[in-house]
């Protein structure tokens, strides 16, 4: 459902006891309600569709932004390039703005971006590079968000339900200290004017964009205080109501990846629909079954050496004199591959043995059991063929192989 216009003859008069924050929620309530009806008026409601996720990136100067984004894309499997909100400030509608006297500020970040949010390539998931950056802009996502699943339980049992699903809200912030930042905005700075240089020289290459932050150090200090006095805060306030993943950004590429990975970890749980989540519920989630596996296994090992210790030594023989020589002649490879007949493997807590005795030593290890036919005697009288069956254990252990360099 859409919010009515705001009457201006209607808008309350701010006493003196009005706080700032009550000011900027009543100034966001009517900026996005201005945004979301002209949105309606111009693609109608049955296309208010949203993406799948959306990631807020936010980002300490020189903390990578630009570096990682590429890569946080693949991470989520998105394809799409981010929308970013400072060059919305350079789009064609905002040039029309400007150049009718107007400026662009928060009311016109919000209908730029809602604009952009519903494009086709989106569908699936988003990077916002530089959104929220305001308390305003804070109020206005809450709306979106309230808005959005207004739309989807709207829609939900209609035939264009699958086109409204939930959105997921992702806040990203790479962080560096003071420090650091200022030190890559001067070293960005250098290799700036470095390439610049030689693009003069030459004649080959693109200039880049010089900017005075970068050349600075007062500058690129009251850079990294500003981000901090308004980005850090604005996304800081919603850490309590959509996922928010703090990257440490301080070191190498590499590192900050892998924090990175860390921090997305495939959450479906969190990112289902509730009725799908309910329905799949009653499967654990990999994790659960896991995280006490380790001590599950040493209490297993245990057992079986207190309470089958003549068992469990000759399965370990067992394993030491067949199978172990097999697994050494495939260590480049990592993965052995043997059968055997072993009537030891008859007993079920043997086979139980063997497994989690490979996966203690570090390797995994499954065994399947063939039956094969074997004829024994033929009956010339009656032309009947009698065989015996023989079991075969085909027991597969796998293993991280060793790596051979070739010049």
């Amino acid at each position: 459902m859409s919010l009515p216009s705001p009457d201006p003859d209607s808008v309350e008069t701010v006493s003196p006891k009005t706080s700032a924050q009550d000011l900027e929620i009543k100034d966001a309530q009517i900026i996005f309600t201005s945004a979301w009806q002209t949105l309606i008026a111009s693609v109608g409601r049955e296309k208010m569709r949203f993406p799948k996720e959306i990631i807020l990136l936010g980002g300490a100067p020189g903390s990578g932004k630009g570096t990682h984004t590429d890569f946080i894309l693949k991470t989520r499997g998105l394809t799409c390039q981010p929308i970013v909100v400072s060059a919305l400030l350079d789009s064609p509608e905002a040039k029309r703005i400007k150049d009718a006297g107007g400026m662009v500020g928060d009311r016109e970040v919000i209908g730029l971006l809602l604009g952009r949010l519903l494009e086709p390539q989106f569908r699936d998931g988003v990077i916002l590079d530089g959104f929220p950056r305001t308390k305003v802009q804070v109020e206005c996502l809450k709306l979106l968000v309230e808005h959005i699943q207004a739309l989807r339980s709207e829609f939900y049992n209609t035939p264009l339900g699958i086109h409204f699903r939930q959105t997921t809200i992702h806040i990203m912030l790479l962080f560096v200290d003071e420090k650091t930042s200022v030190e890559r905005q001067l070293k960005r700075g250098r290799e700036i004017l470095a390439h610049n240089a030689e693009v003069r020289r030459t004649g080959v290459g693109e200039l880049l964009e010089e900017r005075p932050t970068d050349y600075d150090t007062a500058l690129a200090q009251r850079r990294y205080r500003v981000f901090k006095e308004q980005t850090w805060e604005a996304l800081q306030s919603l850490k309590e109501i959509f996922h928010y993943h703090f990257i440490n950004a301080q070191g190498d590429i590499s590192e900050v990846e892998q924090n990175i990975l860390v921090e997305l970890q495939y959450q479906s749980t969190l990112e289902l629909d509730s009725r799908t989540h309910d329905i799949l519920r009653v499967i654990p989630v990999a994790s659960e079954i896991i995280v006490h596996a380790r001590q599950e296994l040493v209490k297993r090992l245990d057992t079986y050496a207190l309470e089958h210790s003549e068992l469990f030594a000759r399965v370990v023989g067992f394993i030491d004199k067949k199978v172990v020589p097999i697994v050494i002649r495939h260590a480049i490879s990592g993965t052995a591959l043997v059968n055997t007949e072993e009537t030891l493997l008859d007993d079920p807590i043997s086979l139980a043995m063997l497994i989690d005795i490979f996966s203690e030593r570090g390797f995994h290890a499954t065994v399947d059991l063939h039956r094969i036919e074997v004829p024994e005697c033929f009956d010339l009288k009656t032309g009947q063929i009698k065989c015996r069956t023989k079991k075969v254990y085909r027991i597969q252990i796998r293993f991280r192989g060793s790596e051979i360099r070739r010049g």
